[in-house]
């Protein structure tokens, strides 16, 4: 994500600001806008926090108070949208594809960012970049889960 977004926090969350606002200007959105918009609008929880942008910049979600933060959430889906899009890493489309007819459209997604957040988790730990190579077998786990 920090490729993406930048190393600040506010500079993210500034972006999920400024698209959320363009689109319900009715202004053009370029690709990615359009990606981070669909997110956010499939996130109808979040909408108040983007449409009060001096608390989405400064709002801390402490996961030891049982809060997630809504935008690391976003960027996860988002970071999805993109891997489909691309292709990325070779075999995710059709992983997702199973998901999504195993699972529906909803679960799938969240399984598929609950394998991004773990791989971001894990490589935040260790100190390097994320392994996409462990992303497949994290979906077909999931995928597997469900045959149960």
């Amino acid at each position: 994500m920090n490729m993406l977004y930048g190393t600040r926090r506010e500079t993210y969350r500034q972006l999920f600001i400024d698209y959320w606002q363009r689109f319900r200007a009715g202004q053009p959105l370029d690709a990615m806008a359009q990606r981070v918009v669909e997110v956010i609008r499939a996130h109808p929880e979040y909408h108040k926090l983007l449409e009060n942008p001096e608390l989405a910049l400064e709002a801390d979600f402490p996961p030891e108070l049982g809060q997630s933060n809504p935008f690391a959430h976003m960027s996860l889906h988002v970071a999805m949208l993109e891997l489909l899009a691309t292709g990325q890493p070779p075999g995710i489309v059709d992983a997702y594809a199973r998901l999504r007819a195993r699972h529906g459209e909803a679960v799938a997604e969240h399984q598929v960012v609950d394998c991004l957040g773990e791989l971001l988790w894990q490589a935040q730990r260790a100190g390097r970049e994320p392994d996409l190579g462990a992303l497949l077998p994290c979906m077909q786990a999931a995928e597997e889960r469900g045959k149960s």
